[in-house]
């Protein structure tokens, strides 16, 4: 409907002497009072120092040539200094109330972003640990932003980054050596700043269980590094597969040096006189972008930043033939995500291909205190502590309902609460109560013929209909603003919506063709929680 409005209001514009670059976005909202109609447009107070004439006067002139289908809209108003406002024609929301009904699990979906293909990059953690609530956040945006696009028609791929080389890893193997080593009962020592987790404890064992003592007396850390790798890539798999995630692809840094990609992107700075040699460091000239001071790329040791192979990672995304490449990142990237952009430019790329999406950090509490739970871990919460105490929906839930830019406190109480106040609960409890109505419906009815939905005529019955049509427009709000919350906020809306349906309008006990609609009317509400929680990755139990 937004997008016929605008048609009509952009036909009615020609009246007026503009070019077609003159005219403003026509923004289309739905007012924030239901008296004032449907949806809204400002666009004559947008169009008043275009045209300098009173905003009314062209919201007149407006709705005076505007073109409008009687069987879409009922009437069209105008309130105020010059908003208009529509109102939609009963047989419209019929109609698109049966549209639902046929559309079913593909209800919402677009093609809005047919063709595009787009890569999210998420999680990305190093093979040094399990994934931790730190990581929980990144992974649950990252999936969830990824569902939103694939539902507005994008080809999506989800990948993993990691480094399986470089200082980490080593102190890895060197750790669980000297676990192996101490559990076969010789003298040995953790090295300065080495993993102390129970986890190396178990990699060391299982090596033990393989390999007996025959690992003793080499000096070589690749097999403890090998070991660990591929155990610790077992977990996280398990637990991203534990949250409905599964990756599309795993890209390994190491890669890039292997294929040359970090030698060609330094020799391209120098050739563009964007990086140069100074201290022993190698140094690329961010304040040609801005910046207020130049960014070391390789350190005077000749181990590179972090920021260099990211640089040689991205351009490699964009070869890969993606129309956006979008980074989910932790509140710790702020500093130096705005260098790889730099860096891609320099290196020729559009920069406005890539969107970072960065969001702040979690803090578990518990009766509003800080929450440590036990973990044989180490000092850490894994994300597979916090779904044995929680579950897995309710811990996507809970990273996914806040907006990303703001810190959340992950409130242990609140998540195990299995009621109302518990906001997950309280929309699968939704779907579940609408489809425990259905099968009492189907207990007493058989119906044999199409519903009559021209009999919805109660207030509560077409608020519940246009609260379903708004369904659409929602998935494509969050998809692009990357907000996965909108999506929760408006599947709250609607469960309350419903609530005050049943409350105003009986289903049982009603003339059958009155109970046919009002199931009708249901079953699409029950629809659309369901497609909802899909994309949150959340499931939608019909019964509880």
């Amino acid at each position: 409907m937004k997008d016929y409005l605008r048609d009509i209001i952009r036909e009615s514009l020609q009246q007026f002497d503009i070019s077609e670059d003159q005219i403003p976005e026509i923004q289309i909202e739905k007012p924030n009072q239901p008296d004032h109609g449907d949806a809204a447009s400002n666009i004559a107070m947008n169009l008043a120092s275009i045209l300098k004439m009173n905003p009314r006067k062209i919201a007149e002139q407006i709705v005076e040539n505007l073109d409008f289908e009687e069987n879409k809209l009922k009437s069209v108003e105008i309130a105020g200094p010059g908003f208009i406002n529509f109102r939609y024609a009963k047989n419209y929301l019929f109609d698109k109330l049966q549209h639902i009904l046929e559309r079913s699990n593909k209800f919402g979906k677009s093609d809005v972003l047919q063709d595009k293909r787009i890569l999210v990059e998420f999680v990305s953690a190093n093979p040094t640990g399990p994934l931790t609530v730190g990581h929980g956040r990144n992974a649950v945006l990252g999936d969830t932003i990824a569902n939103l696009l694939e539902w507005t028609g994008a080809e999506v791929d989800r990948e993993y980054y990691f480094n399986n080389a470089g200082r980490q890893m080593r102190v890895l193997g060197q750790s669980v050596r000297a676990r192996y080593l101490q559990e076969l009962g010789h003298d040995a020592e953790l090295p300065d700043g080495g993993y102390e987790g129970e986890y190396i404890l178990d990699i060391a064992k299982e090596l033990i269980d393989e390999q007996g003592d025959a690992l003793v007396d080499t000096d070589d850390i690749t097999p403890f590094k090998d070991k660990a790798e591929q155990l610790i890539f077992e977990e996280i798999q398990s637990t991203l597969n534990r949250m409905n995630i599964e990756m599309d692809s795993f890209f390994n840094e190491h890669e890039l040096y292997e294929d040359g990609s970090i030698e060609k992107t330094v020799e391209t700075f120098r050739e563009k006189d964007l990086a140069y040699d100074k201290n022993g460091a190698t140094w690329f000239r961010t304040t040609k972008f801005g910046k207020e001071k130049d960014t070391v790329l390789i350190k005077s040791t000749g181990e590179p930043t972090y920021r260099l192979p990211d640089i040689a990672y991205h351009a490699n995304k964009l070869d890969r033939g993606y129309d956006q490449c979008i980074d989910v990142f932790g509140a710790d990237h702020i500093d130096t995500y705005p260098d790889v952009l730099s860096g891609i430019e320099a290196l020729g790329y559009d920069r406005t291909k890539v969107d970072v999406v960065v969001y702040q950090f979690v803090t578990i509490v518990k009766d509003g205190k800080p929450f440590k739970m036990s973990t044989r871990k180490a000092n850490f919460v894994t994300l597979d502590d916090l779904m044995d105490e929680v579950g897995s929906d309710v811990t996507r839930f809970f990273f996914e309902m806040r907006d990303p830019n703001t810190h959340l406190e992950f409130d242990i109480a609140q998540a195990k609460e299995a009621g109302e106040k518990n906001p997950v609960f309280y929309l699968q409890y939704a779907h579940a109560r609408i489809h425990s109505i259905l099968r009492k419906v189907e207990q007493e009815y058989s119906f044999d013929q199409k519903a009559e939905l021209n009999l919805l005529t109660h207030k509560s019955e077409i608020n519940l209909i246009k609260s379903l049509l708004r369904f659409p427009e929602m998935i494509q709000s969050a998809a692009e603003s990357r907000e996965p919350h909108r999506l929760i906020n408006y599947l709250e809306e609607l469960a309350s919506t419903f609530t005050s349906f049943y409350h105003d309008c009986r289903i049982l006990g009603e003339q059958e063709e009155l109970v046919q609609a009002r199931t009708a009317l249901a079953r699409a509400t029950a629809q659309v929680l369901a497609n909802g929680l899909g994309i949150l990755g959340i499931s939608a139990p019909e019964q509880m």
